[in-house]
């Protein structure tokens, strides 16, 4: 195809030789027989052939009988006419027969075994030996082609030209559809500039960073800035995943790295992507996996490429990571990855503005507010947004609308943070006790004075969870106050105590909010030092993981004595959560009985339900966004 001609397969030699070994194995194990023919008879038939004296000559071979009668006679099922016959002896023996052969004066001959010779025997045994060395030769070739002629191929580097910036052609992606980074496109605008006319910058002697690592949460839009900074300066873009340079064969990730940086040299300037840098650039000599691996290798040739640029060279290495702390110095110093560009969770204005690029191909309804979805998604990333966008056009094309409802947004909302809503036969007793639960998580809320406002309540099965809370915040909130985070635990252990002042017993259903209020009051003692009687005092136990590239062994700088206060201070905040919980619950045991029985006939409450339910409250602080699962 495309005139070109593909060359014809040889047959390698050792595949020829290894051929003619099994044809001459064939051929010798199998002789060519007698001309005349050979009849299969019963052996009851040998055995009257025998006692009628038709026998001239028998051969015995094991369990096979061959022999010759002095006339040709009718044998055989198909009642040929043959003076040889074959048949076998049954498994057991018949001892009585070479008597009879001497008796009858037939003359006996007696082969080795099924006739094979001893030529075929040694073939046999070494053809599994011919086979394994073949196989060896195939895959030391396979490596060998694989090291010397595959390496740093385009199938594994994906090349983007972008159109000059001069030309009517838009690239396909810009800063226009990254939405929501406008510190991080700043960080990285100027580069831009550069690439577009480096000769400005070097009359005053500026030099370009060599560098720029991208960091942030997954979903943040690192790879897709990457691109748009390519589709803005209209430069070639050349991207790989860090993972691609690694291999079984030691020295395929380093000649891969010479491979990448030729290529952007010679089209220069140009953008080199790295995708997830923390795959070959976990600082080195520690973990479980040694100190000379491919892996180090292979980083060790990134960091004397990036150092082997002059100034002349215009090419900019971006790099991607959600692990900035793995990373090894070296990559981070001046010179390598100059600058470190972070990409934040967006707030709600920029939540909005992403909303508003991922919609323009979705069929929006008339009641349709991004701004109300933007602020009821708090710490959702572009990529959640984007699948938020998809979601709710899923819902809307399964429901055969003709646009995409607000309803429709609620729903895949609700879908991403509890999951996908389940059809579970629950018994009524369960049932009851779920709207407890549910009904003290809301009514705790919903009149704790620093407390997020209520969004709804379910009892509806989504997910894992068989219910849930969900409160939703009016502000973004970048710090914690401590009045909040008591709150929070308050809320959390709301669900329990219900159970227990309207039921008499607790349940398992309390599993998640316990296990995230130990982990919330651990933090506050531990980490903020919210704790009288620990104190202002970093008694953390580590975070890390040894297969992360850190030390194995965490060495302990606390005591036995300090653990146990932390235990302790821990303990008495969950009590103390639990007791303010009981109280509030006390307080308005009319509204929460009222809430369960109508929680139980509607299933899912709105946040309009409750006020009616529990009526207005006033002077509520505002926080951050949490989902309390029952």
């Amino acid at each position: 195809m495309n005139g070109e001609q593909r060359p014809l397969y040889r047959m390698p030699n050792w595949l020829v030789f290894l051929f003619i070994l099994l044809v001459a194995g064939v051929v010798l194990r199998f002789p060519a027989g007698p001309d005349e023919p050979v009849a299969d008879v019963a052996y009851s038939t040998f055995k009257q052939l025998l006692a009628d004296d038709s026998i001239k000559t028998v051969t015995l071979r094991g369990n096979a009988v061959e022999g010759e009668l002095h006339a040709a006679e009718t044998l055989g099922p198909e009642d040929q006419l043959a003076s040889r016959f074959r048949t076998r002896i049954p498994q057991f023996g018949d001892d009585a027969l070479l008597g009879q052969l001497e008796q009858r004066s037939v003359e006996v001959e007696v082969a080795d075994g099924e006739g094979a010779s001893p030529l075929v025997s040694f073939l046999i045994a070494l053809l599994p030996w011919v086979i394994f060395l073949g196989f060896f030769y195939w895959l030391m070739r396979q490596a060998r082609r694989n090291i010397i002629g595959g390496v740093g191929g385009q199938s594994e580097l994906r090349k983007f030209l972008q159109p000059p910036v001069e030309q009517a052609e838009k690239p396909p992606v810009t800063f226009d559809d990254v939405a929501g980074q406008e510190n991080a496109k700043r960080e990285v605008s100027e580069l831009v500039e550069f690439l577009r006319d480096p000769e400005r910058f070097r009359r005053l002697g500026a030099d370009v960073p060599h560098g720029v690592l991208l960091m942030g949460a997954p979903g943040t839009g690192k790879t897709l800035l990457a691109r748009a900074l390519a589709g803005e300066a209209g430069v070639p873009f050349f991207s790989i995943s860090a993972s691609e340079f690694i291999e079984v064969f030691v020295g395929v990730g380093a000649s891969r790295v010479r491979k990448l940086f030729e290529a952007a040299r010679e089209q220069a300037p140009s953008i080199l992507f790295i995708d997830e840098l923390d795959s070959v650039g976990r600082t080195r000599g520690t973990g479980l996996g040694g100190g000379h691996d491919e892996r180090e290798q292979t980083l060790n040739q990134i960091l004397a490429e990036m150092d082997g640029f002059s100034g002349h060279e215009a090419v900019i290495v971006l790099a991607a990571t959600n692990r900035p702390d793995v990373l090894d110095p070296a990559l981070l110093r001046p010179g390598r990855f100059d600058r470190h560009v972070m990409l934040d969770l967006p707030d709600s204005k920029d939540r909005l503005a992403i909303l508003k690029v991922h919609s323009r191909k979705a069929k929006l309804g008339d009641d349709i507010d991004l701004g109300k979805i933007a602020g009821g998604t708090p710490g959702f990333s572009g990529a959640d947004l984007r699948n938020l966008v998809n979601e709710a056009a899923l819902l809307a094309a399964r429901e055969n609308s003709e646009s995409v409802q607000m309803h429709h947004f609620e729903n895949a909302r609700d879908k991403l943070i509890l999951g996908t809503e389940r059809t579970l036969s629950i018994q009524p007793e369960e049932r009851h006790r779920l709207a407890v639960h549910e009904a003290g998580h809301t009514v705790v809320g919903w009149f704790l004075p620093y407390a997020d406002p209520l969004y709804k309540v379910s009892i509806l099965p989504r997910g894992k969870a068989l219910g849930g809370t969900q409160l939703i915040p009016e502000k973004e909130r970048h710090t914690l106050p401590e009045q909040y985070l008591h709150d929070q635990l308050a809320l959390m252990m709301a669900g329990r105590t219900s159970e227990r002042l309207l039921l008499g017993s607790v349940s398992s259903g309390a599993d998640d909010d316990i296990h995230r209020a130990t982990v919330l009051a651990r933090a506050m003692v531990s980490r903020w030092g919210m704790s009288d009687t620990v104190g202002p005092v970093d008694l953390r136990e580590s975070e890390e993981h040894p297969f992360l590239g850190r030390e194995i062994a965490q060495p302990r700088h606390f005591s036995e004595s300090s653990a146990k206060d932390v235990d302790d201070a821990v303990r008495s905040l969950l009590i103390m959560a639990e007791k303010r919980a009981g109280e509030l619950l006390e307080d308005h045991r009319a509204q929460l009985d009222l809430l369960v029985r109508l929680l139980e006939k509607e299933e899912t409450l709105h946040r309009a339900q409750i006020e009616d339910c529990l009526g207005p409250v006033t002077n509520r602080e505002r926080g951050n966004w949490i989902s309390v699962a029952g």
